[in-house]
């Protein structure tokens, strides 16, 4: 149940963003599938940015319970560049990975 409040909270406030250019951006898309075990959803809009994730429990039912999420957003920077930043959540941390992202040196 607590992952479902947390999804719906994070889902509402990638909506709620206010749009960087001087119009409105409008919703091209938007899905959304929240099952007892996992969830999946997906929105694009008119300003070139978009996001996909899904989540999924593992180990349930034990101590070791935990929530896995996948997922990938892109927009367009201020230099017309469209970046785009796939990332992994899980007991680990938040884990991102893009082009543009710099990267730990290798100890």
């Amino acid at each position: 149940m607590k992952f479902v409040i947390v999804l719906v909270a994070l889902f509402g406030l990638a909506l709620a963003a206010p749009p960087q250019s001087p119009q409105d951006a409008q919703v091209l898309r938007q899905d959304a599938n929240v099952g007892a075990e996992g969830y999946n959803f997906g929105v694009e809009t008119s300003d070139g940015k978009s996001h996909y994730e899904e989540g999924q429990l593992k180990n349930i039912g034990t101590e070791n319970e935990a929530l896995v999420v996948r997922g990938q957003f892109q927009y367009i920077g201020d230099d017309g560049v469209t970046y785009t930043v796939s990332y992994i959540a899980d007991e680990n941390g938040f884990q991102p990975s893009a082009a543009h992202l710099p990267v730990a040196p290798v100890a």
